[in-house]
């Protein structure tokens, strides 16, 4: 669902690639690590230190990354489809290879990577059935995909994914409402059994970084699922 139906804020809308252009200098600023690295460490049916190919798709300026190699995780081939983005991880110094791509149809080769991650990332697809289906591609029997999203609770409140330009006005990167149940028929239809999952809410820690956020305690700000894909 476009996210316009449900937007309260108006801010004035841009595109994935110009919106993480511009935000790419401040966003490590701004995503807190309760929203994803809070959930990933909650996972127990991923044995990170076993995965030794891994594909990071919407790597962003790196975040997850280095926290994969801190788990120790093997080779991470990355790709983002914002150059800026990708300086920020190439700086990182955790990647075996960084491409610039589209994540529903990358680069990377078939078949070859244990694990995918995707964070903070499926908001901005229109729809799922592409992304689910090209993890499958470049996966083998048996791996696995760990997706961290916006949860779709925030969207249908009407806020968006959203930073502050150099001007110092808010804008909206093109954002999309997807249910659990679209993520469920997408995953599904390309093969994929979810494995698990976890809901991260305003809570304490996170009103401690970001207390004006108070009117949102208790409500759930990302989500977490772990699929794996059949033998």
């Amino acid at each position: 669902m476009d996210f316009s139906h449900f937007d309260t804020r108006n801010y004035p809308t841009v595109s994935v690639q110009q919106g993480y252009s511009e935000w790419a200098a401040t966003y490590e600023d701004v995503v807190q690590d309760a929203m994803d690295l809070r959930l990933l460490e909650r996972i127990r049916s991923v044995a990170w230190e076993r995965e030794q190919q891994a594909a990071d798709l919407a790597c962003g300026t790196g975040r997850i990354g280095v926290w994969l190699k801190q788990q120790g995780v093997g080779m991470i081939d990355g790709v983002d489809l914002t150059p800026a983005m990708l300086d920020g991880a190439r700086a990182k110094g955790v990647y075996r290879s960084l491409m610039q791509g589209d994540i529903r149809a990358t680069p990377l080769p078939s078949a070859i990577y244990d694990l995918v991650t995707v964070v903070l990332a499926d908001e901005h697809l229109s729809t799922l059935a592409p992304l689910y289906s090209e993890a499958a591609r470049i996966t083998r029997p048996g791996s696995q995909l760990v997706l961290v999203g916006y949860h779709p609770f925030f969207l249908l409140s009407g806020i968006p994914t959203h930073f502050n330009q150099a001007s110092g006005e808010p804008a909206t990167i093109e954002c999309y409402v997807h249910l659990f149940s679209d993520h469920v028929a997408a995953a599904l239809d390309a093969g994929w059994t979810l494995q698990e999952m976890h809901e991260g809410l305003i809570d304490d820690e996170w009103l401690a970084a970001k207390p004006k956020w108070a009117k949102y305690a208790n409500r759930p700000i990302s989500f977490a699922m772990v699929w794996r894909k059949a033998h």
